[in-house]
């Protein structure tokens, strides 16, 4: 009989059915996890950065036969590994130091996470019901909501609500009504419309605009933390008519569930309940359908809400079992709610891969002060920034950078060290500047791309000696590209470890901000005088002395002006920000947020990840082709073969463009000659130095040139167009004398 071929399996990432015999665990700086192991069980603990020391200990029943171990060492190669396998019943504790990372030590060894694996010799039963997440604090109450059933409970002002998805992709519909307007016999519940309006957003998430709002636009409840980023308030909670129309009468359903749960509060019944659809993954397509697939949401994932008044709120674990809704099976949803006297960071989850367990939101070594200063916070790349700053406002900050000072925090950017022989070999394979031209002590501003000669992210490299690198980019993803790429080319004589965590760093940039610094900044004989760094150039210093907290100082930024960047672990961070913003109050230092430095990078031509430039856009598209020296770069690269054909045969270039009148153009905007779109805009200002709309466009090459005319589309491009004519940027001193003087 001929076998039947096999078919490809649909990829799923991170939502792969449970393995009874294999459990998965992390282990981070700092922290320890303990398992309990069975005869036959076989424990792996891997080292997947490498330089990480493991501090293992193995507890039997008999005292004598404990176990300690470090296991790794200070050169274990990334990915290494070590296994045990038990012969009697014990417990497992696996730990990792958390080592501080000097920043003036340049073979510095951030440390990393471990990962656990469990093979089982039994496995565990099919039926036991899967492991919830420990609570966030001790909870007042716990209700479990079986598949396809509702639940109804109230919630007293300031008390949080944590729904949870207890198997992966389960949507849970959620109702919440004002306990004391239904005591007056008023029924106001949450309304998706004024919310959408107030917030304008189509779902809250966590942070400045986070709220949920009934009909008479008061809030009921806030979006605290979010682990999945995808939701629904457009359509009704599933109802019978939804499945008497796909050929189904009779079957079960959420709104049915939800009346017989609200009679007991005098809410009458509905026929659809429009609901607050938790984990339903909806969106409107290109034709303004709404459109549906399968959930995002994995084992474990949460929305964690606070009431702002006195709730009574219904859950449902929808039975909808015919479409992707609940991935054809529905299951269960747990319900916890804590006191009001908790407090819980605001936060929103990130994987750097589908397959890598989410961060969540988190704050910056400066936060203590910043947010002193302003409530005005937005979530950034995984971290919590200020947008603007109270008292102050993106258009004063922006005038105190360009006339004076400002220092704003940067953290967020991503910084791996990496160290070892084969370091300066991977970094000259992966980035597209020549890094064996860089000195000790400089600094490089370059391109990373991937085989196409689409950019994966632009990024800087500091030489620190011979084999010490610091990356440091814009996407997390960069360390796993960086290690997947060391792994291809065999060099098994570097690590990328990622320092993130152990480096945080503010710019203090504007005409004022050498004078500013000098005299705090303290370097040893052996660097370069602070007061002598030039451009691209770094310095590992002291703060005020030779006693004071380490930092590295660079003279790098991203205004267009001339100033620096200081680095230091986020444990210094208040100290140095108290410390920079004491010096520059003679100067009129400002504190500058992400809607100042937008107009400041736009204006200099600096450009941004996902807006001017992506995986699809190369760097001469990019308008950054100044990185990609192929004549002089003799060793290859990834990208260089398709760079060598894209700039031979360029097909778009990124050029300025200034606006007729005062009505700005927007990230998106389609760009016009005639009835033709001949470009896109990529990112866009009112520049206040120039007193112009401007905006960076990615034109076609035939229309590049200086004086072209051409129209920025809005509405649907043709039913009004803004005049604009292409002129030369970086807009604002474009020979860039400011940051060079």
């Amino acid at each position: 009989m001929t076998q039947a071929p096999e078919r490809p399996r649909l990829l799923v990432p991170g939502l792969l059915p449970r393995d009874p015999m294999r459990e998965r665990y992390r282990v981070r700086p700092g922290g320890s996890t303990t398992v309990p192991l069975h005869p036959g069980d076989r424990l792996t603990v891997t080292d997947p950065q490498g330089r990480q020391t493991a501090e293992l200990t193995v507890r039997g029943a008999d005292p004598a036969d404990a176990r300690d171990e470090r296991l790794f060492g200070e050169w274990s190669p990334a990915g290494a590994t070590e296994t045990i396998t038990v012969a009697a019943e014990a417990v497992a504790r696996v730990a990792v130091p958390d080592t501080r990372m000097s920043v003036a030590d340049p073979d510095a060894n951030p440390p990393s996470d471990l990962l656990l694996e469990l093979h089982r010799a039994a496995p565990r039963p099919s039926d036991e019901p899967r492991e919830l997440p420990p609570p966030l604090a001790e909870p007042v109450a716990e209700l479990r909501i079986d598949a396809a059933t509702a639940l109804s409970y109230q919630v007293k002002a300031g008390q949080y609500v944590q729904v949870i998805d207890v198997e992966g992709r389960q949507c849970s519909d959620f109702l919440a009504f004002s306990a004391r307007r239904l005591d007056d016999g008023v029924e106001r519940g949450l309304d998706s419309t004024t919310t959408r309006y107030l917030m304008g957003n189509a779902y809250p998430q966590p942070g400045l605009f986070g709220k949920f709002y009934d009909e008479d636009a008061q809030p009921l409840v806030e979006i605290v933390r979010d682990t999945v980023g995808r939701h629904d308030t457009f359509g009704l909670a599933c109802n019978a008519k939804y499945y008497a129309d796909m050929g189904y009468p009779g079957h079960v359903n959420c709104t049915d569930n939800f009346n017989r749960q609200l009679r007991g509060y005098g809410i009458a019944e509905r026929a659809g309940w429009p609901a607050l659809n938790l984990f339903y993954n909806t969106a409107f397509d290109a034709n303004n359908l709404l459109v549906f697939d399968e959930p995002w949401s994995r084992p474990g994932d949460y929305v964690l809400m606070r009431a702002s008044a006195d709730l009574v709120c219904a859950s449902s674990a929808c039975p909808d079992d015919i479409d992707p809704a609940n991935a054809w099976v529905p299951t269960d949803i747990h319900v916890r709610v804590y006191d009001a006297e908790r407090k819980f960071s605001m936060a929103i989850a990130h994987r750097v891969t589908p397959d890598a367990e989410a961060r969540l939101t988190r704050e910056t070594g400066f936060a203590p002060r910043i947010t002193a200063l302003t409530r005005q916070i937005t979530e950034y790349r995984g971290y919590w920034l200020p947008s603007s700053f109270d008292n102050h406002g993106p258009t004063e900050e922006y005038w105190a950078c360009r006339e004076r000072a400002a220092v704003m925090d940067l953290s967020p950017l991503r910084k791996f060290e990496v160290l070892g022989p084969d370091a300066e070999a991977l970094l000259q394979a992966t980035v597209t500047r020549n890094i064996r031209k860089l000195s000790h002590g400089q600094v490089v501003y370059s391109a990373v791309c991937n085989e196409t000669g689409g950019m994966i992210d632009d990024c800087t490299v500091f030489r620190l000696g011979d084999t010490n690198f610091r990356f440091v980019g814009g996407d997390e993803y960069d360390g796993v590209w960086l290690r997947e790429q060391a792994s291809r080319l065999g060099l098994d004589r570097v690590w990328v470890k990622d320092s993130t965590d152990q480096l945080h760093n503010i710019a203090v940039q504007g005409p004022a901000s050498r004078d500013l610094l000098r005299s705090l900044i303290w370097t040893p004989p052996t660097q370069a005088a602070f007061g002598d760094l030039t451009w691209f150039r770094f310095a590992i210093g002291r703060l005020n002395d030779h006693n004071g907290i380490p930092l590295l100082v660079s003279r790098t930024g991203y205004s267009g002006e001339l100033g620096y960047e200081l680095w230091v672990h986020p444990a210094d961070a208040p100290a140095l920000w108290d410390a920079v913003t004491a010096a520059g109050e003679p100067h009129g230092l400002t504190p500058l947020g992400l809607d100042a430095l937008d107009m400041l990078r736009i204006e200099a031509g600096l450009v941004f990840a996902g807006y001017d430039f992506d995986d699809q856009t190369d760097p001469f598209e990019a308008g950054i082709g100044f990185t990609v020296p192929l004549k002089t770069k003799e060793d290859d690269f990834v990208g260089r073969e398709a760079l060598l054909e894209r700039k031979a045969h360029p097909q778009r270039t990124l050029v300025g463009l200034e606006l007729a009148g005062n009505e700005p153009a927007a990230h998106g905007d389609c760009v016009h000659l005639g009835r033709s779109q001949v470009g896109v805009i990529t990112s866009a200002t009112r520049s206040p130095v120039l007193r112009k709309n401007i905006a960076l466009c990615r034109m076609a090459v035939q229309h590049a040139a200086l004086g072209t005319e051409v129209e920025v589309g809005k509405l649907d491009g043709h039913q009004k167009r803004i005049p604009a004519t292409v002129v030369r940027f970086p807009f604002y001193d474009p020979d860039k004398t400011k940051p060079r003087s």
